[in-house]
């Protein structure tokens, strides 16, 4: 359903950096790099997450209410990509802990370029 998701950002080479390393346990690359754009991920045909310098030459800014989410298998892995975000330089926009009992667990950081993310699992 999803082809991919954009975040813009001030700084390609930082940005790419950041999500590579921060998904390199899913085998996440540089898909496609066309200079202001890259997709990231495993698979053109699957899911991906492209990183974008704004096409109007205006500095990127992120959306209120805005965020990307990105499922996790268990909740030790929902901690441990909040985790190496935060050791990759996103501040923390809450710790990763149970916020609907039995039902949805999450955290959540800011990339380098203030973009939300969510790092969660089901059940």
């Amino acid at each position: 359903m999803i082809g991919y998701v954009t975040v813009g950002v001030s700084d390609m080479d930082r940005a790419k950096n950041f999500y590579t390393n921060l998904f390199a346990e899913k085998g996440a690359k540089v898909v496609i790099d066309a200079g202001r754009i890259a997709f990231i991920g495993n698979d053109p045909a699957a899911p991906m997450l492209a990183v974008c310098e704004p096409y109007d030459g205006e500095e990127c800014s992120n959306g209120n209410g805005g965020m990307i989410a990105f499922a996790a298998a268990s909740k030790d892995e929902a901690k441990a990509l909040y985790d190496k975000a935060i050791s990759l330089g996103a501040t923390d926009e809450g710790a990763p802990g149970q916020r609907i009992p039995d039902r949805f667990y999450g955290g959540y950081a800011r990339d380098l370029d203030g973009n939300k993310l969510c790092f969660y699992v089901f059940g």
